[in-house]
Order: C-alpha cells, then sequence, then structure tokens
C-alpha cells in the first residue's frame, strides 16, 4: 500500500518485484531460449516509431490503431507511437537495414514492452510484457511449423501444459477477395448497429471477433475461410498441419479464429489457456505475405509470433506452478569486524569471477541478524569470518540446508565452495 502523497505505478502497469521478479525472468528467458536454439538471432527495437508504420502495418481499421495506441507528438511536430505489437518494427528494421539481401530466412527474436491503451484486468494490462519471433523471406509450410513448435516447446519447457494450439489458414490473395465479398454479403443483410456495420464495410473478418452474444448468434451461420480456401491455400495449410503431426505438436483446427492485427494471411495460430478466463490467450502469430511489401521492402512473406510473459505467469500460477528460483545468491558472507570485512570483499570479488552469486552482510550487522539475512538470501551456504579465523588461517562454513557447520582453509575456501557447489 502506497503512502500518502507517494507515487504509484500507472495504471494497469505491473511491476515485477522480488520474489516474484524470478519468475519474470524465468518466463521471458525460457521462452526466448526456445528460439536461440532454433537459430533466430536477437533484434533490439525502439520503444516507439513513426506512428504512420502502425497505421499502415496493423491496419487502421483495426482495434489496436484506432482505440488502443498511446500516440504522441514529439518536440519536432513529429507524430510516434509506443510500439503496440513487434513484427511491424522488426520489418521495418529488416527492410532499412537490408538483411532481406542477406541469406534468407532471415530469423530474428526479441523481447520487451509493448504498450495498449486497454481497460486494465488481470492479463490484460497497457504495458505488456513478449517474447516474439519473425523468420522473414522464405514461404515453407515448414517454416510455419518450425515457429509454432518453438512457442510449444517454450511453454512446455516452463512446465505449462494446460494450454491447447487452436489453428486457421485466413488464406491468400488467390482466395481472400472473392470471400470477402462474400462475407460482406452476408453481413450486410444482418440487423448490425452501427458501428459494426461501418466494420463489415471496411474489414468484415473483423465482425466474425465480435465477443458479443448478440452479434455471436448472428454470424453463427456466417461462412467460415476454411470452408473457401483456393487449392494453393488449402495445400498450404494441410501441409503445416501434416509437418505438425510429425513434430508431435498437438492442435485443434478453429474455423472462426480472428487475429487482432490485419496483416495475417495463411497460417494463423493461437495459443489459449482456459485457467486465465476471458484473457484465455497465452500466445499467437501467423503468416504475413504482403507486409512487406505495403511496408516499401520486397514482397517477401513471414512468419512470427508473440507470447505473452505476463500471461505465461497467471497461466503457471493456475496450474499451481512456479518457474525460477527466487536465490538471491549461492554463497552469503558473515564478517566479524572490519577486517574480516575487507577480507570478505575481495573473497566475495574472487567468487563472483568464478561465476558463482554472492552476497555480503553490509552495515556491521551482528552475527544473529546476519545469519537471517543469509537465510532469507536463499544462499546454500554462509561463510562466517572473524577475527580469531584470521589468525588461525580458516573460515566458518555453513551448510544453511542442514545446518552443518565446519572450518576450512581460508586459502582452499574458493576451490571448496566450487567443490560443493557443484555436487549440490
Amino acid at each position: 500500500m502506497s503512502k500518502p502523497n507517494s507515487f504509484v505505478a500507472p495504471k494497469g502497469v505491473p511491476d515485477y518485484i522480488p520474489p516474484d521478479s524470478a519468475g519474470f525472468v524465468a518466463v521471458r528467458d525460457g521462452l526466448t531460449r526456445a528460439a536461440r536454439v532454433a537459430g533466430y538471432s536477437h533484434v533490439e527495437l525502439p520503444i516507439f516509431e513513426d506512428t504512420a508504420l502502425f497505421a499502415r502495418g496493423v491496419g487502421e481499421s483495426t482495434d489496436v490503431v484506432s482505440k488502443e495506441m498511446y500516440t504522441f507528438a514529439d518536440r519536432g511536430d513529429r507524430s510516434v507511437t509506443l510500439r503496440p505489437e513487434g513484427t511491424a518494427g522488426v520489418m521495418r528494421a529488416v527492410i532499412e537495414h537490408g538483411l532481406d539481401r542477406g541469406q534468407l530466412p532471415v530469423k530474428l527474436s526479441y523481447a520487451g514492452p509493448f504498450f495498449r491503451y486497454e481497460r486494465p484486468q488481470a492479463g490484460r494490462y497497457r504495458q505488456l510484457q513478449q517474447v516474439g519471433v519473425e523468420a522473414i523471406g522464405v514461404d515453407d509450410p515448414a517454416l510455419d511449423a518450425e515457429v509454432i513448435a518453438i512457442a510449444d516447446t517454450g511453454f512446455r519447457d516452463l512446465g505449462l501444459d494446460g494450454f491447447r494450439l487452436e489453428i486457421t489458414s485466413l488464406g491468400d490473395d488467390t482466395c481472400r477477395p472473392q470471400y470477402r465479398a462474400l462475407l460482406q454479403e452476408f453481413l450486410l443483410r444482418l440487423d448490425l448497429d452501427d458501428d459494426t456495420r461501418r466494420r463489415a464495410e471496411i474489414n468484415p473478418l473483423r465482425v466474425l471477433d465480435d465477443k458479443r452474444p448478440p452479434v455471436r448468434e448472428m454470424t453463427a451461420d456466417a461462412p467460415l475461410m476454411v470452408d473457401h480456401l483456393s487449392e494453393s491455400a488449402k495445400g498450404h495449410f494441410d501441409e503445416v498441419l501434416g509437418h505438425l503431426d510429425r513434430l508431435g505438436v498437438p492442435y485443434v483446427v478453429n474455423p472462426r479464429m480472428v487475429r487482432g492485427l490485419d496483416y495475417y494471411t495463411k497460417t494463423t495460430f493461437e495459443f489459449v489457456h482456459d485457467g486465465l478466463g476471458a484473457q484465455s490467450g497465452i500466445g499467437g502469430g501467423g503468416r504475413y505475405d504482403g507486409l512487406m511489401a505495403q511496408l516499401g521492402g520486397q514482397p517477401l512473406s513471414g512468419i512470427g509470433f508473440g507470447l505473452g510473459v505476463d500471461r505465461t505467469l497467471l497461466a503457471l500460477a493456475a496450474e499451481g506452478k512456479t518457474a525460477g528460483d527466487t536465490a538471491r545468491c549461492e554463497v552469503f558472507a558473515v564478517p566479524l569486524g572490519e577486517t574480516a570485512k575487507a577480507e570478505l570483499v575481495v573473497l566475495a570479488h574472487r567468487l563472483r569471477a568464478q561465476g558463482i552469486a554472492v552476497d555480503l552482510a553490509y552495515g556491521g550487522r551482528g552475527l544473529k541478524g546476519a545469519m537471517k539475512a543469509a537465510d532469507r538470501s536463499g544462499a546454500t551456504f554462509a561463510l562466517v569470518l572473524g577475527d580469531r579465523d584470521l589468525e588461525a588461517g580458516t573460515i566458518g562454513l555453513k551448510d544453511l540446508r542442514t545446518g552443518d557447520q565446519r572450518d576450512v582453509e581460508l586459502a582452499r575456501v574458493i576451490d571448496t565452495i566450487g567443490a560443493l557447489l557443484a555436487g549440490a
């Protein structure tokens, strides 16, 4: 609880503080690791971009662009927007730096905060944390399956198993125009409210994503894209499903799926966890055949995903699971006196150089308080050093798991600690 007249975080922006931040780091790094081992290189994107990038790339008729973006004029009176998603920014970077002129596909991954002005609720934040990948330049169903399998592996490696993969095809240029006209004809015969009718005229597919029960009831018999795929689009989709079958990635075909971004074509997917209530999506993505050309680049295809770190944490909690080690360090050093402190500061530095996480009891606290701090740190071992130990050339080593304590040679303590941690 905040104190009177003190500052608090903006509404809808979560803090991740110890010990819970350990889970955040574990989920973010775990989802990223699955991409790294598949050959995806890291890309660091600007937090804000030219507003026109998202208007053109994401789609002006989407809720993201029309209602949810944080857009403002900078001091040069340029319209800039805090990034609401990652794909458009990655595509801009690929075009700007000529990555598409080299080896294809360009395989990139990224992680960080994205921003949408939404009504905050559990799992729906105004600053959301995501891990994403993009594979650009090759239209290959096997690549679609790889991207999907990376996400599936990332979730499972974290211990998550109560989710399902929903997948569909949104067709391509050989069948989407005809389907759009067919769907629009169906929708405009319905008794729609003015806003929904305008949406049907601009982007009829968006109406199928309407969650209101009356609209869902009216559109229950709407024509579905998967029933009107061209031979090439259907062949592509069947190959993707075949690869997923061989990879052992379970899925459910959901013909009514509509993603919230306009650039998706062909393979489109979402990972859903029913333990999260209304905000059940924990990640998703798809192929975007025309996006690069739309942003001024070559007419190259791409496929990617964005996985929610916040929602994955909530999904783990819904399954009664956690991720990450909340221990701050492996060794906690306790000095008894200033001379001992000077020695332990150097010893801690040397241990850290060996890759061992070490903290120290600063501030001259007594032995009892320092040992309580050692317990709270989550360390495996405590090192206790006093003047008598220095005279004897030894140091006290306590196993905080068992309470066992012994003296070891000060000159050999680094090797001793290393061996004990290796066998822990």
